[in-house]
């Protein structure tokens, strides 16, 4: 793995920026309406579709979205897959969909859906402690199923693979057969949000497909002593098979009064029984299955989405560097950054001199990661050796308009990403949204890679 920390850190610090050749971001949506990836894995698995919601088209947030999507990427069609039977906009919008995931085995999208209109009596209107998880068939035809089941029931226990408030962020790992998921709880709000994740089984509740269960057990705000997790989220799956998953945690520091947010890593058995987490009731919260466990990696600052490489070897996190910048480091994932061996500790990737931002991605080839910088978009190698730490700008470098949602294709061919910009209707005329302000739409840049081994030419 890391087998050489010095020299690692040696040549990160002096890192070569290439200005990659014949690389043009090509815009691929133009339609009047929004175009919101939100930084979720929106390629379909044949790399022809990039999915995305319409949230900011008629109204603020995702309760105020109204439909899922996708686009064609070589043609710019746009397809509606999903859009609910009714809906009302506004301060207090119902149903709220969006944040939409491709499976990456099957022609399928996962997104979050708020209470249907006829459910607003009893379930109250959007929020992100009032939604679940849907699952829609990527053909056009609509075709849509739960996830997962809501159960706030207070005058007995929940029901067992139910939960008790909203699901987000809906991933699935590698294979598919697990879906992961920040979650907010309704009954017990004094809880933050925390990570969970879904199993399929025919047994789940409520006519949902999945069962629920939460992974980090946060204690409640405010209460939590020396090395506590009270809220646990940016998570995402490290590995194809579903069996670990990596997080930020807000943790209390070791003086009492501050908190830190380090890097966690779940560890959830291959033939965990999800039906072994405690559901919860209106006086305890949901519990993990039995076997999960949880593992700190760092005791500094950590932030961003932390993504981890498809071998499940390494994960890449937001950390500060010497200069005080944000930098992209990436660290083992049975590391530590107190373990006794050097190559188990955390190195640091990328030096720009504006810092690191946006979401970070992996090629699957595990050889470069892609981030933003000065609003470019920039891939470094991270294959260890003499090219490690030298990056390619895909994109110009600008103040504005801002990209974001970065995305890369599970070939390694494509990488897309958002910008807002002026869009006409179809007679001509600039169209705006309803605050009058400009579309978001989605490009795409070509990653120079003629050989396929994850690394641009341009290095090599």
């Amino acid at each position: 793995m890391l087998s050489n920390r010095f020299a690692w850190v040696c040549l990160a610090a002096a890192l070569t920026l290439v200005a990659a050749a014949g690389a043009e971001e090509r815009q691929i949506t133009f339609s009047a309406k929004c175009h919101n990836p939100d930084n979720n894995d929106n390629f379909s698995p044949n790399c022809r579709y990039i999915c995305y919601d319409t949230r900011g088209t008629d109204g603020h947030g995702m309760g105020n979205g109204q439909t899922i999507e996708m686009v064609e990427v070589a043609t710019g069609k746009e397809t509606v897959l999903y859009k609910p039977p009714a809906s009302v906009i506004g301060d207090e919008p119902a149903p709220g969909i969006g944040a939409p995931f491709f499976s990456p085995v099957e022609n399928k999208v996962a997104f979050i859906h708020g209470p249907l209109l006829d459910e607003v009596p009893a379930r109250g209107y959007y929020s992100t402690m009032n939604r679940r998880g849907a699952e829609v068939i990527a053909d056009g035809s609509g075709t849509m199923t739960w996830l997962d089941y809501r159960d706030i029931d207070t005058s007995r226990p929940t029901l067992p693979g139910a939960h008790r408030g909203g699901t987000h962020r809906h991933e699935y790992c590698g294979s598919g057969k697990r879906i992961g998921l920040t979650y907010n709880d309704f009954l017990l709000q004094d809880y933050d949000r925390t990570v969970g994740y879904l199993e399929k089984r025919p047994d789940a509740p409520g006519g949902a497909t999945h069962w629920f269960a939460v992974l980090v057990p946060v204690v409640p705000k405010g209460t939590s002593k020396p090395g506590e997790i009270e809220k646990a989220n940016k998570d995402s799956w490290v590995g194809r098979d579903g069996t670990m998953r990596s997080f930020i945690g807000k943790v209390r520091a070791a003086d009492g009064e501050s908190y830190e947010e380090s890097l966690f890593v779940i560890d959830i058995p291959a033939d965990v029984d999800i039906t072994t987490a405690g559901a919860g009731s209106a006086t305890e919260f949901p519990t993990p299955p039995r076997g999960v466990s949880i593992r700190r990696l760092t005791h500094s600052w950590a932030g961003g989405d932390a993504r981890g490489s498809l071998d499940g070897k390494r994960i890449a996190y937001f950390a500060k560097a010497e200069d005080g910048t944000t930098q992209v480091f990436l660290i083992a994932s049975d590391g530590s950054d107190k373990d006794p061996d050097p190559a188990k500790r955390p190195v640091q990737a990328t030096s720009f001199p504006k810092g690191a931002g946006g979401a970070i991605r992996w090629h699957a080839s595990g050889n470069s990661i892609a981030c933003v910088s000065n609003n470019g978009i920039v891939v470094t190698c991270v294959k260890p050796g003499e090219l490690f730490g030298k990056s390619v700008w895909l994109t110009p470098q600008s103040d504005e308009p801002e990209r974001d949602n970065l995305c890369w294709s599970p070939d390694g061919k494509l990488l897309s990403f958002a910008k807002i910009v002026p869009t006409f209707d179809t007679e001509g005329k600039r169209a705006y949204n309803y605050e009058g302000e400009d579309f978001k739409q989605i490009f795409v840049v070509e990653f120079p890679d003629a050989d396929a081994d994850g690394i641009a030419d341009t290095l090599k």
